[in-house]
């Protein structure tokens, strides 16, 4: 092009790919220059310094942006929901100063008192605050997306593809997950059981979950530790000096709570009825997203009991697949694309198809996440009454130390009886471990370095 071609050219053109790329690359944002907004031609204003944490652009924040911003996050977000959370706080707190530190904390606060994928829900709340009920769908889609495609595409090779020369590399990955979920299960009895008697209720409820491995007796450790919490926790239960912003409509928040305990007993009724058993595997997965406290790992017992129990998934895919699970970023709940791809036929649904995969992936993603969406949109607006009830938060405290109970069960049987077979398998483990409790590593490079360890172990 020549000089007066350059001249001419009409450079707001560019205006979608420099929005795109600002959104994608925030800290390279001054090298192309403002970035122009899509629904006008006027610079789009940065936070205002009058009103730090609270600078959103005057003409709102587009669901595009949330979505690009989101997807991002999705991208590169490894490490666990404690590093979402602070990858979260770092975008949206400091860099952008579009919610305050306590507008944030209280987000927070919300989201570690409900049942559900905590930074998940965190991510859902702060794209509600930016964008209302479709910016909460519109943050989760971006973030959740990433690596619910890889597992899903992971789970599908797992059931339409011969891996059985692959069965090193699968051992490896099992090892691997062992290793992750005892570190997980180490940091989270220090952080959620530091005296005597949160230490004694995590280990009765591991010892009632040894003994009485059921949905039943999940349901009374969980109710028991709140019990527990309400009676013996409360001079422990730490201060909260942060205020809640406004909150949004109540009308829609009593919708939202009245279909979430609705979807709890009208899915296992339909699945009485439904011959294919497709909502049979909707309601274990909601169930499970329902239901869980503490989120991340401690999801581990309530999936092995939706699919593992019946029978719709082996043990050995099961760990598998959790261990492949650490490898990849954003949220751990993902997990269920690949058990929906990976669904046996006992659920009537499985290995019909790439396509059928494809469905029940996408069916079970949704399962486990529409519960915490709907808690999230469902509590906001009552959070501020919730938050200073000084019984409700001791109770929360008993229920996150017999989550601690519940991790260890899980991690006893199935994930060790099911990984350990011989001191080599041990020590493979005592090594993760390692590795994990000194950082020598990510997390994702330790399941790559734990599938060609077990590939090369195969060999010998």
């Amino acid at each position: 092009m020549t000089i007066a071609g350059w001249a001419a050219f009409d450079f707001s053109a560019l205006a979608p790919v420099r929005m795109v790329w600002a959104y994608l690359m925030p800290n390279q944002i001054h090298a192309i220059g403002p970035v122009m907004s899509h629904k006008t031609s006027t610079v789009t204003p940065k936070a205002s310094n009058d009103a730090p944490g609270t600078g959103v652009p005057s003409d709102g924040v587009s669901f595009g942006q949330i979505f690009l911003i989101f997807l991002r996050l999705g991208l590169t977000s490894f490490g666990g929901p404690v590093a979402h959370i602070s990858y979260f706080r770092e975008e949206f707190v400091r860099r952008r100063q579009w919610l305050s530190d306590a507008r944030y904390a209280d987000l927070v606060a919300l989201c570690q008192f409900v049942p559900g994928p905590a930074s998940s829900q965190v991510g859902m709340g702060i794209g509600m605050a930016l964008g209302g009920v479709r910016g909460s769908l519109v943050a989760w889609l971006g973030f959740t997306m990433p690596s619910a495609i890889v597992l899903a595409i992971l789970g599908m090779a797992f059931v339409h593809v011969d891996l059985a020369a692959m069965d090193d590399v699968i051992r490896g990955l099992k090892l691997v997950a062992v290793g992750v979920v005892a570190h997980a299960l180490v940091g989270m009895a220090r952080t959620l059981c530091p005296d005597v008697r949160r230490a004694v209720l995590a280990i009765g409820a591991a010892i009632i979950m040894i003994v009485s491995d059921t949905l039943l007796a999940q349901f009374g450790v969980i109710l028991g530790g709140m019990i527990v919490g309400f009676v013996l926790l409360r001079g422990v239960v730490p201060s909260d000096p942060h205020d809640t912003p406004k909150a949004h409509s109540a009308k829609g928040a009593v919708l939202a709570l009245g279909v979430f305990f609705a979807l709890l007993a009208v899915f296992p009724m339909i699945a009485q009825f439904d011959p294919t058993g497709l909502f049979a595997v909707i309601d274990g997965f909601y169930r499970s997203g329902a239901l869980v406290f503490g989120g991340g790992h401690v999801v581990l017992p309530l999936l092995e009991t939706a699919v593992v129990a019946p029978g719709w998934v082996d043990p050995e895919t099961f760990l598998a697949g959790y261990g492949a699970t650490q490898a990849v970023p954003g949220p751990i709940f993902t997990f269920a694309a690949y058990l929906g791809a990976v669904l046996h036929t006992g659920s009537g649904v499985g290995n019909a198809g790439w396509w059928i995969s494809s469905l029940t992936a996408c069916v079970t993603l949704v399962a486990i996440f529409l519960p915490a969406w709907l808690l999230v949109i469902g509590l906001l607006p009552f959070w501020d009454r919730v938050r200073h009830v000084n019984a409700m938060r001791a109770g929360l405290l008993g229920v996150n130390a017999a989550v601690v109970g519940l991790l260890a069960a899980v991690l006893y049987d199935p994930i060790w009886t099911g990984a350990i077979h011989n001191v080599v398998d041990v020590i493979f483990v005592a090594v993760a471990f390692a590795v994990l409790q000194w950082r020598l590593v990510p997390v994702w490079a330790l399941v790559g370095i734990g599938a060609a360890g077990g590939y090369v172990v195969g060999l010998l």
